[in-house]
């Protein structure tokens, strides 16, 4: 597991993009770091084996704290910029903590245009976001849309119905064009 946890976290040092990995990362990486504390405490503190050990672990720590912290640094810059953020790069907590924190970011843009365009601010009561239909020119994977709903993936010809934000997002990249709804 060390080596696993070393190259994720040079991975994602090395790139502004989040990393992808595996759903479960975090959750081998706990067992792991559970099994060296647990071996730790059975050695005796003056061999070598116990030495090492307490260097491995501070190691891991600092490698865990760091790519923990980059990654939801990564998660919050795009939700900040509207970006899409790729589900299938996030593990299954990361998943559950970026389903929280987007509708946060989602109020406050609203506070702001609110306020900038001359609106007593209301959060309560809003009208859902608008969705638009695209017709998809390239494969995509899935992503969480702006109302924290899963879309995707899609593949070259696919249509969806998307919320306003990410409609324009995924236009904008040239992996979608809008289709005209008359009704």
């Amino acid at each position: 597991m060390y080596n696993e946890l070393y190259e994720a976290w040079r991975k994602e040092k090395g790139d502004i993009e989040l990393q992808l990995l595996p759903k479960d990362f975090y959750i081998k990486l706990a067992a792991y770091m559970k099994k060296t504390r647990a071996e730790s405490r059975m050695l005796d503190e003056k061999t070598t084996r116990a030495k090492l050990l307490v260097h491995e672990s501070k190691n891991v720590q600092k490698m865990v704290r760091e790519l923990v912290l980059l990654r939801h640094e990564k998660t919050v810059k795009k939700a900040l910029t509207g970006e899409t953020i790729p589900i299938e790069g996030l593990t299954e907590e990361e998943e559950k903590l970026a389903k929280d924190v987007l509708p946060s970011f989602e109020n406050f843009q609203i506070l702001l245009k609110d306020i900038l365009g001359g609106r007593v601010p209301q959060l309560e009561g809003r009208e859902k976001p608008k969705k638009r239909v695209l017709r998809f020119t390239k494969e995509i994977p899935a992503i969480i849309g702006a109302d924290m709903k899963t879309y995707g993936p899609f593949k070259p010809e696919d249509i969806a119905s998307l919320p306003q934000e990410n409609a324009k997002i995924l236009v904008k990249q040239g992996v979608a064009v809008e289709v005209e709804t008359h009704l």
